[in-house]
């Protein structure tokens, strides 16, 4: 947390150097341990793909939150104690999943909100599949405080049914980048595209199967 607030700082005041270190960072970043957002869907999918699953304790929530148990990450084929060996007070959170399990987490995950992104750990191989909310270090270096960029947006995004839509703005609570807005005029929900990381979790909250994800 340290760092992410000296680099808000270098940001401010010395806007050069913050450029230099942002662009060293995310280049480093794109080359080791990058992500891409993903809807539910495709997480399934990949799922099905994979030899192995373990689920084990948030290592971003410990670092900025203190939550040593919240166990939102997915270790896709990996040994999850090699995995993890700067992190010992982890190895107490592993637990082996089946394909089934792990979908149906994944399921709760999404009602919750919450937003399924996928980690490479060396690019181009993908290890993880992790659920973000707001005390993800992802969420906190890119959406909230734009300081680099270290994950990619969906290859989906979402949009809303204006006849369907009744204003309720549930979806609009639910979603984290804060890219469903409401117009007073029409009392109906819309998507701005520029915020829309085609996550997809705004659907559980709509009633009325208003909103969809559409490729890019």
């Amino acid at each position: 947390m340290a760092n992410i607030e000296r680099l808000e700082w270098s940001r401010r005041k010395v806007p050069f150097v913050y450029r230099c270190v942002s662009k060293i960072v995310s280049t480093s970043m794109k080359k080791n341990h990058f992500g891409q957002v993903i809807p539910l869907e495709d997480a399934l999918k990949i799922v099905d793909m994979v030899s192995s699953i373990t689920r084990i304790a948030c290592v971003c929530r410990n670092v900025t939150a203190g939550k040593n148990d919240a166990r939102y990450c997915l270790l896709l084929g990996l040994d999850p104690s090699g995995s993890i060996k700067d992190w010992p007070e982890l190895e107490a959170s592993l637990e082996t999943l089946s394909q089934q399990q792990a979908k149906e987490l994944l399921k709760e995950f999404d009602r919750n909100g919450l937003v399924h992104s996928i980690w490479t750990f060396k690019t181009p191989f993908i290890g993880a599949i992790c659920n973000c909310d707001h005390d993800c270090l992802a969420y906190k270096l890119q959406v909230s405080s734009q300081l680099m960029s270290i994950m990619f947006k969906a290859e989906y995004e979402a949009t809303i049914d204006l006849l369907s839509c009744v204003g309720c703005r549930n979806c609009q609570k639910q979603c984290q980048f804060g890219a469903i807005e409401y117009s007073i005029a029409n009392k109906k929900c819309y998507v701005n595209p520029l915020k829309c990381y085609g996550c997809g979790v705004c659907r559980n909250m709509c009633k009325k199967d208003a909103i969809t994800l559409l490729e890019k």
